[in-house]
């Protein structure tokens, strides 16, 4: 039986090529059916390429500049060394490279032993891989890193929520169409809620405007080049040896 790949539309979001809706669209990218979508099914890994950019172009979205079927892994393979793993994609095109075209449970052979292609992989690939010097449509892992991450105690610490916010809000195109005066603006409107819940000693929204506060919050730092939990940790660092006392329920700073 044939491989069937689907053209699929996100309006207002993007135009795509799977071969896996239910994984690529509704699991990684959490869109729902209904949600999108299908302009377009073939078996012909050539058709559905040449599809995807006519539709681009068309629906004024941005065009990709590699076709898919030159993803496709039969042609692209990894290249391994002692000391790195390199892809044959740039780092832009790394995470549909890995999810969609080796997917998950694709393994390959290192020195160190095997490494192989999950969900918490795929994340740390993506967060330390490097552009190759001699190409930008190639990029590379240190074999040695990626092994003593994977064999740490920490792994299940080492991303945090914050990393889990960016990677929604990238997903959703927030960073690729939104700027910081749209989050700042959200921002107000959650503060506002928090207002409401506050006056109403409402528990329930006080946690969701917080929560909500957040999400924006770390939003807007990285729409500014920024980390959240780097901004917090230069804002503790300033008031950690500060000194001063309450008044009328507000700390005030010792001048």
């Amino acid at each position: 039986m044939k491989k069937m790949y689907y053209l699929y539309h996100i309006p207002g979001k993007k135009i795509g090529v799977t071969c896996n809706l239910q994984n690529r669209v509704e699991k990684i990218q959490g869109y729902g059916i209904g949600e999108y979508d299908i302009l377009y099914k073939t078996d012909d890994i050539d058709k559905i390429s040449e599809k995807e950019i006519q539709y681009q172009k068309l629906l004024g979205y941005k065009v990709d500049t590699t076709l898919y079927k030159d993803l496709n892994p039969v042609n692209m393979k990894i290249n391994v060394t002692d000391q790195t793993t390199t892809f044959p994609v740039s780092k832009k095109q790394l995470k549909d490279y890995l999810g969609e075209y080796l997917g998950v449970g694709y393994s390959w052979q290192t020195s160190l032993g095997e490494f192989e292609i999950n969900e918490d992989s795929i994340k740390w690939i993506v967060k330390n891989a490097k552009t190759s010097q001699f190409s930008s449509d190639r990029c590379f892992i240190y074999n040695k890193a990626f092994n003593e991450y994977f064999t740490s105690d920490n792994l299940f610490n080492q991303f945090t929520v914050y990393d889990n916010i960016r990677t929604w809000a990238d997903e959703r195109g927030i960073y690729e169409s939104g700027d910081p005066k749209t989050q700042y603006i959200k921002l107000i409107e959650e503060s506002g809620e928090l207002a409401q819940g506050i006056l109403k000693q409402n528990d329930d929204e006080i946690k969701d405007a917080i929560g909500d506060m957040v999400v924006v919050l770390t939003n807007l730092a990285h729409l500014c080049g920024m980390k959240l939990e780097d901004c917090v940790d230069s804002a503790y660092n300033e008031i950690v040896n500060r000194k001063g006392k309450m008044q009328n329920g507000t700390f005030v700073k010792q001048q």
